[in-house]
Formats: structure tokens, C-alpha cells, sequence
């Protein structure tokens, strides 16, 4: 067998043998196919969308992505740790199929249509990862490397978008007749922008346009661009490059990861790859290229898994944590730290005034701002995105771990003065983004324990009773149920101390008194 041959071969084993098929939609048809298919139609053997996916990740990471790095760690039974070193390091056995982040994310995105940011030093494959996923959605190599776009100081509107033709411009009478010489990567499924932060700004928000609303424009004309994956690389995201990139488009960014360090281990395989010339993207099996119909089928599917609703309240539970600032404002709304934001006052300075808090245990304290609602949307996307990848139908509590660090890197600040920093152990979490947020998950969901919110929750009791609906209710009945709302304010007035999950639902409380309030008045005017 020849050596190509082998980076072609793609396993005939089940990914996961015991993953169940993916839903879809009832076809009337189905009532006349027999286990044969209908008359006169070929009996389907293509895999699930979901098996396909998984196939690509593992020719990936076994064949064309040297990534030995198994972050991304799932068990069914508990699994060995060892403690390490003078620092104690702990190295974990995982128990159940594990997954490399720098393959998985990335795939991830490739079935999501998102966006994705490769960060790393020089020649760690960040953009050989993202010329793969141009290849799985049926471009040659030679046209994903055409169209990526390489960031540089001089980089203009001109080079990124498209030029107006050069006769046009002499001969044309009003601005419609002259025409536009796109550029051809606008048109591709699979978007490149290569060191994104070397571009210069205002190229930058050209490009925001580009990523945000899917459309590019020059001289008042408008090309309407195909819902893409996309993906960035830089060397350095933490300020570096030549220029700084501008809010708002890093605010784009759907989930970051980092191209790990190489293991000398595995040196023979780059041995092979010189001697036998061997370029993994160009041998990339034809079972695993996703046509446009299957993403648009794959993105349904992903869509439809469900999130559970215990799944549900401990993101919203570690969600409420992070927002709240009491000495921002002085109406109770507007004691958040976008509010401090948005003043300009230093953050240190009001950051350590004292609110009878416990800054250690209070989990807002480690980072400088809340979660946006993109963020949030985004991260549920990814929760059920690895679900689907999985083979499950339902989202659970690990999947929502597993994906929470790379989606809010960039979105959650960490304040790396806050005690929790100075305590021993903790001090590496200054560096590791990934690291520090897993480790705020746990806290959250501990805490969300300890207060037992799965079984006395009564914000959550009150919700329900209003989601049921107003109409019907007597004034009496509406009566009561604002004097419920009253009396629970009023013992979590008794001596509490605000914590930003008490503040969200204290602010939920407003809402529902309001609601009911506005019911009251309604009810009497009848």
C-alpha cells in the first residue's frame, strides 16, 4: 500500500459505537420504504452527519494535525490523577473518548459556520488547521490558499474587498455604472484572515462589516456574501502585532484556542512527511468533504439538540455572577460593572472599596465585566454543538464545561489583582485563561450546590407560576402573589449581603411585580 494511500484510509469502525443516529424529520415516504428502500431507489449508506463529522476529526488529529493533546476531557467512571513535581502538578487519565481542542473547536466551527481564532507562536499549524477546513468544504488546496488573506501594515480597503475597474471610473456618469472587480475570497464558505492583527484599523472595519452582517460594500455597491465559517490567526492576542484589533471585531469572535506546543515524541512523523513529501491537505478523503447541503442539514441538527432545563439554570446561575457592581450606581439597575465601564472611573479604585463582601469567595470579584448576550448565545451554541458531535441528543453539564473556556476567553476579563490570584496555587491562572475559567465553572456550580437551587429555588417557583399565564387570575389572586413577591424581598433585605445571583433575581423579582402591578390596574379598570 502506498504511503498516500494511508493518509487516505479512513477507519471502518464506528467513531462511537454505542452513539445513537441523529434526529430527523418524519418523511411521509418513510411509510413505503422497506428495509431495502422504496422501488427503484439505492439504499442509503452514507453515515449520520454526526458519525461524518467524527470521522473528519479523527483522520485529523491521527493523520494531517499532530496534536497529541487530550485537553478536552470527558470520563464515565472517576479517573486516576497523579500529583507531580515540586509544584504538584496533576496529570488526569480521562476514563471516556477524549478530544484535542485544536482540532475539535475548530471542527466545531466548520459545522456551526462560526468564528474562530488560532493563537499561537510561528509554524504550530494554526494555519494549516484552517486550510483543512477550506478543504472539507470542497475547495482545492490551491483555491483555499489563494483566497486567505494575509494581513499587513499596508493592507487597504482596496486589497481586502475589490477595486472599481479602472474604465469605469473615467467613463461612468452617476455611481451605479461603475462596477465592482470583487474579491473571490467574499464568495467562499470557508473565510482566512491570516495575523488579523496586522491589519490596519480602518481596513479592520471594513472587515467588522464583512464578518458582522455578511456583506461588503465600496463605492455605494453591495456584494452579499454566503453564511461562512471563519478563522484568524495571530502569534500573539494579548497586544501584540502592529495593530491593536478594534473591539468590536474581536467581540465577533466566537471561541478561541490555542495551538499547543509540539511533542518531541512525535518527531517521526514529521520524518515521514519530508521524506515521502507527503502534504496531508492535499490527500484529505473524499468521505469526509461536506457538501452545502449537508452543513445546512448539520446546523439544523445541531440546532435541535436540546439543552435541559437543570443544564440550564446552573449557566444562568454562573451568568449572574459577574455583572453585578454595587458602588457603580445609586438606582438599583444600574449597579453594574458596564455602568462603571462606560463612566471611565478607575476600575481599581472602586473595585476595592469595601461592600462587606468576601472578595475571596465572591466569584464576581475575579473578573472586570459581565457576560453579553452574544456570548451567551454563543456559548449554548458550542454546549450543543459538542453534544452533536458526541452522538447525543441532549446537552449535559460536561459539555457545557468543556466549551465555557474557549468561548467566553476573550469575553471574560479576569481581574488579576483580585485576592483570589494571591492565593498559593492560584498564581499560574494569572496566565492560564483556559485554566482560570474551567476553575470558575466548578466554584459556580458548587456553590449552586451548596444553596441546594435544584430543590429551593423559590424565584424559580414564582417564574413558573407567571410563565403559566395572567389570563383567568382574580384580583385576589394577583394580590397574593404580589405580596409573596413582597415578603421574599423583604427577608433577603434582612441582613444579606449582595452577591450578583441575588441581584439578578432581585431584579427578576421588579419584573414580575411590575407585570403583575400592571395586571392589578388593568383588572380594576375592567
Amino acid at each position: 500500500m502506498a504511503l498516500t494511500d494511508i493518509f487516505r484510509k479512513l477507519s471502518s469502525a464506528p467513531t462511537i459505537p454505542e452513539a445513537s443516529a441523529s434526529p430527523r424529520d418524519f418523511d411521509v415516504a418513510d411509510l413505503y420504504r422497506g428495509p431495502l428502500g422504496a422501488p427503484g431507489e439505492d439504499v442509503l449508506t452514507e453515515p449520520p452527519l454526526d458519525e461524518k463529522l467524527r470521522q473528519a476529526y479523527f483522520w485529523i488529529v491521527n493523520t494531517a494535525i499532530i496534536s497529541p493533546h487530550y485537553d478536552v476531557e470527558y470520563n464515565d467512571t472517576p479517573p486516576q490523577s497523579f500529583v507531580l513535581g515540586d509544584s504538584k502538578s496533576r496529570l488526569t487519565l480521562p476514563t471516556a473518548q477524549s478530544y484535542s481542542s485544536f482540532v475539535l473547536l475548530p471542527l466545531l466551527t466548520f459545522a456551526m459556520r462560526k468564528k474562530c481564532l488560532f493563537i499561537g507562536g510561528p509554524g504550530r499549524g494554526k494555519t494549516a488547521s484552517a486550510i483543512l477546513m477550506g478543504v472539507l468544504a470542497g475547495n482545492s488546496v490551491r483555491d483555499v490558499r489563494r483566497a486567505m488573506q494575509h494581513g499587513h501594515p499596508q493592507m487597504t480597503i482596496a486589497d481586502l474587498l475589490g477595486n472599481p475597474l479602472p474604465a469605469d471610473l473615467v467613463t461612468a456618469q452617476q455611481m451605479d455604472d461603475i462596477r465592482i472587480a470583487w474579491r473571490k475570497w467574499l464568495g467562499m464558505r470557508v473565510k482566512i484572515i491570516d495575523e488579523y492583527n496586522r491589519i490596519p484599523t480602518r481596513t479592520q472595519s471594513a472587515l467588522l462589516t464583512v464578518l458582522g452582517d455578511n456583506y461588503a460594500e465600496v463605492l455605494d455597491h453591495v456584494f452579499e456574501c454566503p453564511e461562512s465559517a471563519w478563522y484568524f490567526t495571530a502569534n500573539d492576542d494579548q497586544g501584540g502585532g502592529t495593530y491593536q484589533v478594534i473591539d468590536a471585531l474581536r467581540d465577533r469572535i466566537d471561541v478561541v484556542v490555542q495551538a499547543l506546543a509540539f511533542n518531541s515524541r512525535f518527531l517521526g512523523d514529521l520524518l515521514v512527511r519530508i521524506e515521502e513529501n507527503v502534504r496531508p491537505e492535499e490527500l484529505v478523503p473524499n468521505q469526509i468533504v461536506f457538501t452545502e447541503a449537508e452543513i445546512d442539514r448539520m446546523q439544523t441538527e445541531i440546532r435541535a439538540v436540546a439543552l435541559g432545563a437543570e443544564v440550564r439554570r446552573r449557566l444562568e446561575f454562573f451568568a449572574s455572577q459577574f455583572e453585578f457592581c454595587e458602588v457603580a450606581g445609586e438606582q438599583f439597575e444600574y449597579k453594574t460593572k458596564d455602568t462603571l465601564r462606560l463612566s471611565g472611573a478607575e476600575w481599581h479604585t472602586q473595585a476595592t472599596l469595601d461592600t462587606g463582601r468576601d472578595r475571596l469567595k465572591d466569584l464576581g470579584c475575579q473578573s472586570k465585566n459581565g457576560l453579553s448576550v452574544r456570548a451567551l448565545m454563543t456559548l449554548i451554541h458550542y454546549a450543543k454543538g459538542i453534544a452533536y458531535f458526541r452522538g447525543r441528543h441532549t446537552v449535559d453539564l460536561d459539555d457545557l464545561r468543556q466549551t465555557l473556556p474557549f468561548v467566553l476567553h476573550d469575553k471574560l476579563t479576569p481581574d488579576v489583582d483580585a485576592p483570589f490570584f494571591d492565593v498559593a496555587g492560584n498564581e499560574c491562572l494569572r496566565m492560564d485563561r483556559i485554566g482560570w475559567l474551567r476553575r470558575l465553572f466548578d466554584a459556580s456550580c458548587a456553590d449552586y450546590d451548596r444553596l441546594d437551587l435544584d430543590r429551593n429555588d423559590p424565584v424559580a417557583i414564582i417564574a413558573t407560576e407567571f410563565r403559566a399565564g395572567l389570563a383567568g387570575l382574580s384580583a385576589a389572586e394577583v394580590r397574593a402573589r404580589l405580596l409573596r413577591i413582597e415578603r421574599l424581598i423583604g427577608e433577603w433585605a434582612q441582613g444579606r449581603k449582595l452577591y450578583g445571583h441575588l441581584y439578578d433575581d432581585l431584579l427578576q423579582l421588579k419584573y414580575l411585580h411590575q407585570r403583575y402591578t400592571n395586571y392589578a390596574a388593568w383588572l380594576k379598570a375592567q
